[in-house]
Order: C-alpha cells, then structure tokens, then sequence
C-alpha cells in the first residue's frame, strides 16, 4: 500500500492533527466528568480520523495492461506526382498501397509513438511524435499526390535534412528509446524537365540513429501514367482527368513513371535497413517481426503495476458520521411554537 496524499504533507499537519488532538482530549474528558457529551467527542474524533485517511489517499497496486511508449516510428513518405502512376496492385495508384502500409504499421505496432515526414517539392514534417494513432490513420486516409502545377521533380534525398533533425531531435530527448524508420517511395530521381538529377546524398549518417524499420518500393519496370492534379476531387488518381504530359518527349505523350529499385536498394543499405518490394495489399508482419524483440513484446505491449485508491470506504464512514452529527444537531434546535424554558431567578 502506498499514499498518494490527496492533501499535502503540510496541510495534513497543520490542519487534521490539531483537530484529532482536541477530539480525543475532549473525549477523555468528558468521560471523566461525565457529562454525557462523551459519545459526542467520540462521534466527532471519528470523523476527524476518516477525513485523515481520505487526505492521506491509501492505495494499493493492481497489474493490468498498457501500451508500450519506447518506441517511436517515422514514416518518411513520398508524395510526388510519380506516386500516383497507376500501376500497384493491377492498376491502382500507388499512394493507395502506401495509404495500406501505413495503416497496417500502426496497427501492427500499437502504442508506439508515430510521427510523418512527406516530401513533393519540399519536405515537411506532417505530424510530430504522437500516441495518437488515430491521427495517423486520418492522415493516411487524405493522402493526396502533390499538385500538378507545383511539381519540381522527385528527389529520394529530399527529406534528409527534415528526417535528420527528426532523428537527432528524438535521440537527444529520449536516447533510450527504440527509433524505426520506413521510408515509403518509387525511387525516382529526377528533375522538373524530366532528366534525372545529380547523385543523391547519403543516408549513412543516419545509421546510428536506426534500429530498425524498412525502404518500400512501389510501382513497377514497366510503369504507369498519372493523373493531372490540381487540389480539386475531380483530378487526381482515379478520376477521369488528363494524364500528366511527357513535355520532352516529341508530340509530348503521357507520361510513364517507373520504380527506380537500385536506388531504393541504395538507400536501404545506407540506413541499414532492409527493402521490400510493395506490389499488392499484403501482411506487414515482417516488416516489424525483427524489430527489438527484447523491448517490444508480441503484441506491442507490456505489464505495468498501477495502484488503485482505497479510501473509498473511510469516505462512507465519514459520510454516516456527518449525517448522525446533523441528526445530533437538529434535535437540539427550539422547534417553532416550542414554549421556551427560562430559569428562575433566585430570590
């Protein structure tokens, strides 16, 4: 049993012990002189003693269930116009599998805490650390490609900087925390013109900072076209807007955008991490069966002792005392009409 002082310390002091002290000394006199208000101090003292154990706040410990909160997961997603090419899953867009991935991470690793990175144009951290997995799914769930018109290319390093601060932000605060990294992308590196674009920069820096997570892949060699996006419902992947233009290309056909699996591989090397090729709505259980056994349990969760407050009973018993006192009271009270009783005075 432990008190977890609804009052504190200092209070309970100054305030109750003085008030037993009175009640118990008035009690032992008033046996003593007999009086007949002995029942009363007693009475009184009672409640006194039951305020004290309310103040005091006993509990005691019952084990239950909670989530773990020691590890935390960052979804690095790309959100370039080449991620809705209509090629995953026979057809589909390929944010619709990153939209699946997601969701099914979470669920997989309950009680972690989550945060996202997206990157288009720019890279941008869409949810800091969060329990919250609801706000992760309700992100997942508006995932939308990046604006046609606002499109400069795609770019497998253009969250480095962003995930980098993310990263060492989060081992500075809680550097004993499990940090796991799936970065959700096609792999294409390539300019707003279309040309490809320099060699990208090295994620191996950000080793150290991992202990686990994966790269996914999506889109096919063969590739797939996209749709127009201009931030409106009626463009976009699975709408019957035009297909994005492959202005380079002599008559300026629709464009057709294609995994670039060397990079993705790359990169998953550089982090330590391994890539999975994303075709299809499939298990994620391996993506997260290896990462740290020892800390996560099974199902993501653990037992931890919580302490249940007991003074509920000293609560009741100071409730009765309290309603005998006001009977006690009462009855000493002139009732109206009540002839008033006036001693003599002597002769």
């Amino acid at each position: 049993m432990i008190l977890r002082l609804v009052w504190p310390a200092w209070a309970v002091a100054v305030v109750i012990l003085p008030l037993v002290t009175v009640c118990v000394l008035a009690a032992v006199r008033a046996r003593r002189s007999g009086d007949g208000s002995f029942p009363s101090w007693l009475r009184r003292g009672g409640m006194v003693l039951a305020l004290l154990v309310v103040a005091l706040g006993p509990a005691v410990p019952s084990t239950t269930t909670t989530v773990a909160t020691n590890v935390e997961v960052f979804f690095v997603v790309d959100r370039t116009g080449s991620m809705a090419a209509e090629d995953y899953a026979g057809g589909q867009p390929r944010l619709d599998g990153v939209r699946h991935d997601v969701e099914a991470i979470v669920e997989a690793m309950p009680g972690a805490r989550y945060s996202v990175i997206t990157f288009d144009s720019q890279a941008a951290r869409q949810l800091p650390l969060t329990t919250d997995a609801r706000a992760v799914r309700t992100w997942a769930d508006t995932l939308v490609q990046e604006i046609t018109a606002y499109s400069a290319g795609s770019a497998v390093d253009r969250p480095l900087p962003t995930l980098t601060a993310a990263l060492e932000g989060a081992a500075e605060r809680n550097p004993e925390n499990v940090r796991v990294v799936f970065l959700l992308s096609d792999g294409e590196n390539t300019s707003g013109d279309g040309s490809e674009e320099g060699e990208p920069q090295s994620f191996a820096d950000l080793a150290p900072l991992v202990d686990g997570g994966a790269v996914l892949g999506y889109g096919t060699a063969q590739g797939g076209q996209m749709r127009v996006y201009d931030g409106t419902d009626e463009t976009g992947a699975g709408t019957d807007a035009e297909w994005i233009l492959d202005e380079t290309q002599p008559g300026s056909p629709p464009a057709v955008s294609r995994i670039d699996e060397t990079q993705l591989r790359r990169v998953a090397e550089q982090l330590g991490l391994d890539y999975v090729h994303r075709n299809q709505p499939s298990d994620v259980g391996g993506l997260v069966a290896g990462i740290d056994a020892e800390t996560i349990a099974a199902d993501g969760r653990r037992d931890v002792s919580v302490y249940e407050d007991v003074y509920w009973p000293a609560a009741a018993v100071l409730a009765v005392l309290l309603a005998w006192e006001a009977w006690h009271q009462a009855r000493h009270f002139p009732r109206p009409g009540a002839p008033v009783r006036r001693e003599r005075s002597a002769a």
